[in-house]
């Protein structure tokens, strides 16, 4: 089990992860911090599956996303007919496995009372659970970044790849943006983090 793992979650979660990494088998890889996802979950052609989650300096997003993955696999080896992704059975065994980790100890008291509120209808992603992405940017270091929301229409901004796109109208969850370069719109996720440009 890899000791880097564990340098990205709270220390008082160590042990229950630990239990979980013992009873499911499953190879586990730190990824560089990725758009348009927070982790994933993959079954291979071969039948071997890994998980992703992205290096991140929030120990609190890091073990939820985790959590999330983890709990994908439980359902993949518990299932015979795959069930839907986000389903009911995924909804279930993620409750399953977050319960034990919800102590004062592991999270603070005011992220504990989002995530138990959260944790009543998990959403597919935890990005798209405003009241989540807003407790858990409070443990996030200082940056100088802004959510696309926060953006005003009209606005340009830069992601890290270097691309440059205008902020247009939001669409029910998603909010169309273009591409200066290519002039092809793009949906994005409301909590991306981005560079403002300045006019």
């Amino acid at each position: 089990m890899s000791k880097l793992l564990f340098t990205h979650i709270p220390e008082a979660a160590h042990p229950q992860i630990k239990a979980y990494l013992e009873q499911h088998k499953i190879e586990i890889k730190i990824k560089a911090v990725r758009q348009t996802k927070h982790g994933d979950f993959k079954v291979f052609p071969n039948g071997s599956c890994h998980i992703t989650v992205n290096t991140s300096p929030n120990p609190y997003r890091f073990l939820i996303t985790l959590v999330h993955e983890l709990a994908h696999f439980v359902v993949h080896k518990t299932y015979r007919t795959p069930p839907k992704p986000h389903g009911a059975e995924w909804k279930y065994h993620f409750r399953e496995l977050m319960f034990p980790l919800l102590q004062p100890v592991i999270f603070p008291e005011t992220l504990l009372r989002v995530l138990a509120q959260h944790l009543k209808n998990p959403k597919a992603s935890s990005g798209t659970d405003a009241a989540l992405v807003y407790e858990l940017k409070k443990f996030d270091p200082p940056s100088h970044r802004i959510a696309v929301i926060d953006l005003k229409k009209g606005d340009h901004f830069k992601m890290q790849n270097g691309r440059v796109f205008i902020r247009g109208e939001k669409k029910v969850k998603r909010i169309l943006c273009k591409e200066i370069h290519s002039g092809r719109t793009y949906l994005f996720s409301p909590h991306a983090e981005v560079e403002h440009l300045t006019s």
